[in-house]
């Protein structure tokens, strides 16, 4: 009997249309002959609607006909099982599919952040990727900094600055960022990614400009300085917080001084979509003893945040100084980077393969922590005429 492996994908973020790339992609990679796979999309609303169209890249040429031909559908558990049914459900079938493990496939807020794995958490069913925990810190950039500092890790300083902060004195906050990173200076939204929202700024003019575009998609953003002679090297994780492996680097190129969402996924490349689109070199030309050690770094700042599955993780190398920074990690990157496991041997069907069999070991050894344990408190209280009383 096949696997019913439910794939998630779409939602709202502004990064929703990659994630419909880079689910389709998958899908085509996904064994056929061991998984029965339901795939799932979410509107912008966050509406789920499955069909024989929703795992066809060209319905999404046309998505309110594609959402007329296909089933809305909610996810309901149902005692030890988890049912896609019908929603509203009024006439006829009801249960359109049993789930016994989903792949989320979106990418950023509302569905990478961990609102989507708290979700499926929340259903208690299988999951693949990272915990509530580790995808909601991998996608705050200033979180990830902090506890990633604590665990020795190099990273660039940075100050986070809220909206109401800078819409009540835009010159304070300007004053204070030129004070404490000085130019030039990156903006960028806190929690995204696919470099939505990011500017550089190299004057106090530049910085109010950035900060306004920045706010317009977060409420909360980071400055941090901008590193001169910047070559971006991009590494890929696989596995759990016990144990994982790194792929090959790469150095992305981009056509400005940031890698922006255009060079990223609209700017196509042999033919090819999502982020196997982008202008790089893989193998990153870098001396061997740099390649190690950022796959060293790479695999000790996916253990240290508990990431689970597939992550790319950013470093930023000043091509004068030799330093090298931690930047970012993306715990759903686009394309699952795919393209950074094939230089190391790993297909990308064997890639989603690894990827489930974590998703399973880690319900495994979840079944066996205890979440409640047997008391009679209920039994003996009495709640009238307790107020200002401690129970």
């Amino acid at each position: 009997m096949k696997i019913k492996l439910a794939v998630f994908f779409g939602g709202k973020s502004v990064e929703h249309e990659v994630s419909v790339i880079t689910a389709l992609q998958a899908i085509n990679f996904l064994n056929p002959q061991k998984y029965e796979i339901i795939p799932v999309y979410m509107d912008k609303n966050n509406c789920m609607y499955t069909g024989v169209f929703t795992g066809r890249i060209e319905s999404y040429a046309d998505i309110p006909a594609l959402i007329r031909q296909s089933t809305r559908v909610i996810p309901v558990r149902d005692g030890e099982k988890v049912f896609l049914v019908k929603y509203p459900s009024r006439f006829g079938k009801k249960i359109i599919s049993e789930i016994d493990i989903a792949f989320p496939m979106g990418h950023g807020t509302n569905v990478e952040d961990g609102v989507l794995q708290g979700y499926l958490h929340f259903l208690n069913i299988p999951y693949v990727g990272c915990d509530v925990f580790s995808a909601a810190c991998g996608m705050n950039k200033y979180a990830q900094k902090i506890l990633l500092k604590a665990e020795g890790i190099l990273v660039l300083d940075c100050v986070k600055i809220k909206n109401a902060d800078f819409f009540a004195d835009a010159e304070k906050t300007v004053k204070s960022i030129k004070e404490k990173i000085n130019f030039p200076a990156v903006i960028k939204p806190v929690n995204l990614g696919s470099s939505v929202g990011i500017k550089i700024a190299g004057s106090a003019e530049d910085l109010e400009e950035a900060l306004e575009h920045a706010f317009l998609f977060s409420d909360e953003i980071i400055a941090e300085r901008a590193v001169q002679n910047l070559r971006e090297i991009n590494v890929s994780v696989l596995g759990d917080k016990e144990s994982a492996i790194a792929s090959e680097c790469e150095e992305p190129f981009a056509n400005d001084e940031i890698l922006s969402y255009d060079d990223k996924y609209k700017n196509s490349n042999k033919g090819k979509s999502g982020m196997a689109s982008l202008s790089r070199k893989i193998p990153a030309d870098i001396p061997p003893e740099l390649r190690e050690k950022i796959r060293e770094l790479a695999v000790k700042a996916f253990i240290s945040l508990g990431c689970s599955g597939v992550a790319r993780i950013d470093f930023l190398l000043d091509n004068e100084t030799g330093e090298l920074f931690y930047n970012e990690i993306n715990t759903l990157p686009g394309s699952l980077s795919f393209y950074l496991w094939e230089p190391v041997g790993i297909k990308y069907s064997e890639l989603l393969e690894k990827m489930l069999e974590l998703a399973m070991k880690r319900e495994r050894l979840n079944k066996a922590v205890n979440f409640s344990f047997e008391t009679n408190i209920l039994a003996n209280v009495n709640i009238s005429g307790t107020k200002g009383k401690k129970m």
